[in-house]
């Protein structure tokens, strides 16, 4: 949908626990105490990645960590018992948001671009809250919808 080559553009992966986290990355007590502090929640955790990333993110050294707070998607990836790979959809500045948050009209605009649209309600149009844990202290390098806690 978003026409981008996904071995030469950052994409995230969702997980569904910190157990499924921490297979996928490299992290110290004091991330993965953060993490789990703000999971699940609206945040993309940057991470030194492991060799148990999918293949698309072969040679690449870190990786975005989603963990929504959305049931729905949890349970997909639970089931699948691998991460999905993740991006947001462009939104036209002219386009009307409603385009990207609600179901049925998602469909109607993505609906032949892709195998299935699941109806799980009106979503929000809203960025996560970028995290760089590659070292400590870790730092927002982009404010979106979430606010991370950072007591111990």
């Amino acid at each position: 949908i978003k026409g981008i080559d996904p071995y030469k553009n950052r994409l995230s992966i969702i997980c569904y626990d910190l157990s499924s986290i921490s297979e996928y990355t490299k992290m110290d007590k004091n991330t993965f105490k953060l993490i789990k502090k703000n999971i699940p929640g609206p945040f993309t955790f940057i991470l030194p990645g492991t060799n148990k990333l999918p293949k698309v993110f072969n040679n690449r050294k870190e990786v975005g960590i989603r963990m929504p707070d959305n049931n729905i998607t949890i349970d997909i990836v639970r089931l699948l018992e691998v991460p999905l790979t993740a991006a947001s959809l462009p939104v036209p500045e002219n386009e009307d948001e409603e385009y990207y948050t609600n179901p049925e009209l998602i469909n109607e605009m993505f609906g032949d671009m892709v195998d299935i649209v699941i109806d799980g309600g009106t979503g929000l149009n809203a960025e996560s809250t970028v995290v760089d844990c590659k070292k400590w202290p870790a730092e927002i390098i982009r404010q979106g919808a979430g606010e991370l806690i950072f007591q111990q």
